[in-house]
C-alpha cells in the first residue's frame, strides 16, 4: 500500500484542505494467486444510446453523476490482507499485517463489489 496526498486550493490559490488517501498497489497483486478476475462496471453503448433517444423524443433532461467514492463501499467477498500502512506500524509488531474490511483504490477486487 502506499499513500497519496492531496491540497484542495480555494479560488485565491490558498489550500483550505488537505487529504490523503490509502491505496493498494494492485501492480503486486499476482493473478489466480490474489485475485481470479477483474471487473469494469461500464454501460453498454447501446442501452445509453436507447437512454438519450427516449430522452429526446419525450422532451427530457438528463442528468448524469459520478459517485467518487464508489470503489469503497464494497464489502469483501474473501480475506485479503496487506502490510502495515506507513507511518502506521505498530512497533511492538511490525511484522503484523492489515485485514481490510472494505475496499480500498488499487485493489483488483475493488470494481466487483
Amino acid at each position: 500500500s502506499k499513500w497519496l496526498y492531496k491540497k484542495k486550493t480555494n479560488m485565491d490559490g490558498k489550500v483550505h484542505t488537505y487529504k490523503a488517501r490509502l491505496v493498494a498497489k494492485g501492480c503486486t497483486q499476482t493473478y489466480r494467486i490474489d485475485y481470479e478476475e477483474t471487473f469494469s462496471p461500464v454501460a453498454d453503448i447501446r442501452a445509453i444510446r436507447i437512454v438519450i433517444a427516449i430522452a429526446a423524443y419525450y422532451d427530457y433532461e438528463i442528468w448524469q453523476m459520478d459517485v467518487k467514492t464508489a470503489f469503497l463501499n464494497g464489502c469483501l467477498d474473501e480475506d485479503i490482507y496487506m502490510e502495515q500502512p506507513e507511518g502506521y506500524v505498530d512497533p511492538k509488531y511490525p511484522n503484523r499485517v492489515c485485514k481490510l474490511q472494505r475496499s480500498i483504490y488499487g485493489l483488483k477486487q475493488a470494481s466487483r463489489q
